[in-house]
């Protein structure tokens, strides 16, 4: 009844019949769009969420070719048309979108699944519009009372003290700055606010980030080293958090290693979980404290890491992601020696 893809091992040593029964109250009662292509090219199965998205309510779709019936839908007959594992936006009906994504089956059919992301769209824009508006009523007054404080020294003779106050003043307002974009981000991800939800490998964030991290790499004299396992696990959540927490993982290693240095990156699965790994030959962390780096604003008293500008914000905001996905996140260092934080994500199947 079902194609090879749909079918799997007995659950709790069901039955074929209960485990058949099963999929088919999954396939008709999920609120994600599946269409299921025979090898011929032709519809195959349809399931009622499906019908509903498209605007296809009294039509028979079984038989007949996706390109006859979605003609009209030229973004869904890209995705059922193209060859391989694809992710694609699919255009519906009354201005409403989905993440569409196709998959071949061993019968030579394909398997596409819709899933409705108007609203996470709609939350994504107006989270963008939040950050740009707080970073920029945030920042507008910081640079404000960094150009106050260095008129201040233009004023006349200042005591060693008042140098002291102003250099304070300049390093605090530097600091709450930098921090801004990020301190909006970490209270939409404390809130709990939406996310986006669909199936993914990890390993097009992760050669992204060290695209984009490579200048700041080259300009520290930092050689990124990188292994990451092909294909990794399929992991379920967004793509664009992942991708932002193993960027503050990354920075956070080139910052804090010397120069002339190495860190490394690792990726790799083993069927249940993900893992990812960032080790550098830095500063390290020392004993008291490793425990407090996760924290809100949390940066070490050593001299070296406070040269280093940075609001304390990075490792807090990968963390809340990491968690939010279903993860854990942790840390492991010898001071003077070097730091490596590691997460790992449950796998899709797991």
């Amino acid at each position: 009844m079902y194609p090879a893809l749909l079918r799997g091992p007995d659950l709790m040593n069901n039955t074929n019949a209960d485990v058949a029964q099963i999929h088919r109250y999954l396939f008709e009662r999920t609120g994600d769009g599946v269409l299921i292509i025979d090898a011929r090219g032709m519809i195959e199965m349809i399931n009622p969420a499906a019908v509903a998205m498209l605007g296809i309510t009294g039509v028979k779709a079984r038989g007949q070719r996706p390109a006859k019936l979605f003609r009209n839908n030229a973004s869904l007959v890209n995705l059922i048309g193209r060859s391989g594992e694809q992710v694609l936006d699919v255009h519906l009906p009354r201005r409403r979108l989905a993440l569409g994504s196709a998959s071949e089956l061993e019968n030579g059919g394909k398997l596409i699944i819709l899933q409705d992301v108007t609203e996470q769209r709609r939350f994504d824009v107006h989270r963008q519009e939040l950050v740009q508006r707080m970073a920029h009523d945030l920042r507008n007054p910081l640079m404000a009372m960094s150009g106050f404080a260095e008129l201040i020294e233009t004023m006349g003779e200042l005591t060693p003290q008042q140098h002291h106050f102003i250099a304070r003043l300049r390093q605090t307002t530097t600091k709450l700055y930098d921090v801004a974009a990020e301190l909006v981000d970490l209270v939409w991800i404390e809130a709990g606010l939406p996310m986006q939800h669909r199936p993914f490998r990890l390993q097009e964030q992760i050669a992204q980030v060290i695209t984009n991290l490579s200048t700041l790499a080259e300009s520290r004299r930092i050689v990124i080293a990188f292994s990451v396992q092909d294909p990794l696990p399929l992991v379920m959540g967004d793509p664009d958090r992942l991708y932002m927490a193993v960027f503050q993982l990354l920075e956070n290693a080139i910052l804090y290693s010397e120069p002339d240095s190495s860190v490394a990156i690792h990726a790799w699965g083993d069927g249940y979980d993900l893992y990812c790994s960032v080790a550098d030959k830095g500063i390290g962390i020392s004993d008291n404290e490793l425990y407090l780096v996760f924290d809100r604003l949390y940066r070490s008293n050593d001299a070296r890491v406070q040269a280093i500008p940075g609001g304390g914000l990075g490792l807090t905001l990968a963390k809340k992601i990491i968690l939010r996905h279903g993860g854990d996140i942790w840390a492991v260092s010898n001071l003077g020696k070097g730091s490596t934080f590691t997460f790992v994500l449950p796998a899709v199947g797991a």
